[in-house]
């Protein structure tokens, strides 16, 4: 990318975030369900006084659970607010003290000034700003000071800490949508454009994701090498019922990351363990997949393997997709995950928003809250 188009310095997502109730328990829940790997750890015996964390890492992915140790962390009142959910959205970038300066050139509200994290492995600079809701953007990079990058297991603080997991086969973040509120999506997709030098990739509107009871509109802002997607949902007015962004917004409690998509490399595989592991995905109706054929072509999978666990399927120019969405994984109707396959597609399902809306809509009838 050029400096135009990368103004920040921005390689790759460097982890994800959650502030948790109880990191220990969150921390079994993405193990033994996810089969991800505990990779590192801080906590009390690392000296950190504050907070409990677990690095949770599958193949490229690196999540991070985090729980306050007392009230008067802030942690503790986001997870009052919010119950578990994404804090932090964290870059790797190529200078932390550059993008920082340069974001909040460009209008980006500072959360952390550039400084230090240090430990007996060496020194990582670290900055952060703020995005919707209560989320941030951490940017990080690696000191090379003498030639030596930080040689620790993750970042300042933590300890190497091994307890493997069984792989489901998700190796990547795909896209991470966020949702905001009413009237807001456009000013956080100018945000994305002017601050990190992303474009609008896709864009969705109420005539794409509607039912009779709700919709939404949708733009997917992007980095210059599709490394980076982020989709921007907001509720669209003039339906009778609740939409599904609303609802989250209304439990969330205000607008934050709704889901994170990951990408595998045999969906059959992955949904298959999952399930095993006693993950529960949406279900669309059968009749769903006796319009496969006609509407998506030929595929290289069983359309019964796919209706047995509930796979979507959508093309477009390119290629296509085949995807699908857990139930909320907190006990608000908050944040979910999506798991997906690429063959060529560069889409994000827009022929099944319908048959999933109509599916969500009716998990939203059961909560009472359509």
């Amino acid at each position: 990318m050029t400096e135009q188009k990368n103004p920040l310095g921005l390689k790759k997502i460097h982890h994800v975030e959650f502030y948790v109730g109880n990191a220990k328990q969150a921390e079994f829940y993405y193990r033994k369900a996810f089969g991800f790997s505990r990779v590192a750890y801080s906590g009390l015996e690392t000296g950190n006084r504050e907070t409990t964390s677990y690095l949770m890492r599958q193949t490229n992915i690196n999540f991070v659970l985090t729980t306050p140790m007392g009230p008067e962390h802030p942690a503790a009142e986001h997870i009052k607010q919010h119950g578990d959910g994404v804090k932090d959205i964290a870059f790797y970038v190529e200078d932390a003290d550059h993008a920082f300066n340069e974001a909040v050139k460009r209008g980006a509200r500072a959360v952390v000034e550039p400084h230090d994290l240090t430990d007996a492995n060496g020194s990582v600079r670290h900055a952060a700003i703020g995005t919707y809701g209560d989320t941030i953007h951490s940017l990080i990079s690696y000191n090379t000071n003498n030639g030596h990058n930080y040689s620790g297991p993750f970042l300042p603080g933590f300890i190497e800490q091994s307890v493997e997991g069984d792989p489901t086969g998700i190796m990547l973040v795909d896209h991470i949508v966020g949702n905001v509120e009413l009237g807001r999506m456009n000013e956080w997709c100018d945000f994305y454009r002017d601050v990190m030098g992303f474009h609008r990739y896709i864009t969705f509107d109420d005539k794409d994701i509607s039912t009779e009871y709700s919709a939404l509109m949708s733009i997917v802002m992007s980095d210059g090498q599709h490394n980076i997607k982020f989709p921007i949902n907001e509720p669209a007015e003039g339906k009778g019922g609740k939409s599904q962004i609303q609802e989250y917004i209304d439990f969330y409690r205000s607008a934050g990351a709704q889901h994170i998509a990951l990408l595998c490399r045999d969906v059959l595989h992955t949904v298959q363990k999952l399930q095993d592991n006693g993950i529960e995905f949406l279900r669309v109706p059968d009749e769903y997949y006796e319009e496969i054929p006609g509407r998506v072509g030929e595929i290289d999978e069983s359309i019964e393997d796919l209706k047995r666990l509930g796979i979507l399927v959508d093309r477009d120019d390119e290629g296509y997709l085949l995807q699908i969405f857990t139930k909320p994984v907190e006990d608000r109707p908050t944040v979910f995950f999506e798991i997906l396959q690429r063959k060529g597609c560069k889409g994000f399902g827009k022929g099944n928003f319908k048959a999933l809306f109509v599916s969500i809509e009716e998990e939203q009838r059961r909560r009472g809250n359509l």
